[in-house]
């Protein structure tokens, strides 16, 4: 009986979605603008890797086809001749390009509202917001209270932070408020307690998420942010495809971030890992105990959290190379009518400008022993990635996109 994995590259994009001009985006491209660094040398000066980028696991799934028929232009080091397989492009039409816009669409469920955004002043939240936050937690004040990447403003305030007990609270461009404490200073159990306080409060906002991001160390060098981070996200709008499978009383397994992304609806397995090799071996945990007609979703975070959002190519280079050269070990515990899907939920090119998402397509790579190669061409939602695992499981259809097998 079948099963069918997702292995979702987070903001492993490929190239601008027709809107991305209205987003500030035109002419993004996470993978391609890699590939040509890589290739153009400038990686070997950083001492991190060396030549052009080298994912040939990936590429014979389709990769370079499918940024070719996105953007027109085949990368270097890739091919467009995918040696199994089904490849092609997934566009979004959500609108933002967040995480829970895009993981939601995957699983058959379009955003059908605007998220909340703060705006870029500073200080950036309500005053009656922090107020009321206040409050309820018993806290002597916030730090931060601005747009800022996660890893600058803890090196910034952390210090501060161990002195004073006054959390980090920051946002970004998504719809997102992101609170840093240290684990053992103010306690991991409290910062959960805050954020649950604060999603409460930004729920209404219609704030996609609460985010609580914990670390460790005692100075500013030595600060570093820890796997315990936990996402408080407001539910999807209707039944997803993780819904729809447990329903039918089929396993449904999240790995990393995926529970949190969904507010563990339709979740039946919880699997943790921080960083990429640990998240690869949960996905094989879970093939290992999954049964018949078994959905397992991994998130595969650092992509995004570690190279895109601090603007290293080098890096993420590296990591798409550490993807997939175990990739073989995913399909080799495949049984013959497992279904594998690689995709992702947006851009976040680590060569454009900022440190945020970037709009873009994305890759839509399928494998199955059972399946013939074909190109399934540009798909007009993400949806369709989930109506096509929905069939594959044998569910009923959903009522948004269409199986492209």
């Amino acid at each position: 009986m079948p099963r069918a994995i997702v292995c979702l590259l987070d903001s492993v994009g490929i190239g601008g979605a027709p809107d991305a001009a209205s987003y500030g985006d035109e002419g993004s491209n996470t993978v391609g603008h890699i590939a040509e660094w890589a290739a153009a040398g400038k990686a070997d000066r950083e001492g991190l890797r060396t030549g052009p980028l080298h994912v040939p696991n990936m590429d014979a799934m389709g990769l370079g086809a499918a940024i070719k028929l996105s953007t027109g232009t085949l990368p270097p080091n890739l091919s467009d001749t995918p040696k199994g397989g089904r490849f092609g492009v997934g566009r979004e039409v959500s609108r933002g390009k967040d995480t829970p816009s895009g993981h939601w669409e995957i699983a058959g469920v379009p955003v059908p509202f605007e998220w909340g955004y703060f705006p870029q002043t500073e200080p950036t939240f309500p005053p009656d917001l922090i107020a009321e936050f206040l409050k309820r937690t018993g806290l002597p004040g916030i730090l931060g209270d601005k747009h800022a990447s996660g890893t600058t403003v803890i090196a910034e305030l952390g210090e501060e932070h161990i002195r004073t007990g006054m959390p980090i609270c920051y946002t970004s461009i998504d719809s997102v408020f992101q609170i840093a404490a240290h684990e053992s200073h103010f306690g991991l159990d409290r910062l959960y307690e805050i954020c649950k306080i604060a999603f409460e409060l930004t729920e209404p906002l219609k704030i996609g998420r609460v985010i609580a991001r914990p670390f460790i160390g005692e100075t500013a060098e030595t600060f570093k942010r820890t796997g315990n981070r936990r996402d408080f996200a407001i539910a999807p709008p209707e039944p997803t495809l993780l819904d729809r499978n447990a329903a039918a009383g089929n396993q449904v397994f999240a790995i990393g971030k995926i529970s949190d992304i969904y507010a563990g609806s339709g979740v039946t397995h919880k699997l943790k890992g921080t960083g990429i090799p640990q998240l690869f071996d949960c996905t094989l945990e879970a093939l290992e105990m999954a049964g018949d007609r078994a959905f397992i979703m991994t998130n595969f975070v650092d992509f995004d959290s570690e190279y895109g959002h601090r603007r290293d190519v080098p890096g993420y280079a590296a990591a798409l190379e550490l993807f997939d050269a175990r990739l073989p070990e995913i399909i080799a515990a495949m049984r013959h009518d497992d279904l594998l899907i690689l995709t992702a939920d947006h851009g976040n090119d680590p060569t454009w400008p900022g440190t945020d998402h970037t709009r873009e397509q994305v890759p839509i790579l399928v494998f199955s022993p059972a399946l013939l190669p074909a190109e399934i061409g540009i798909r007009p939602t993400f949806a369709d990635i989930g109506e096509s695992i929905a069939a594959w499981l044998g569910l009923a259809p959903g009522r948004h996109g269409k199986s492209f097998l």
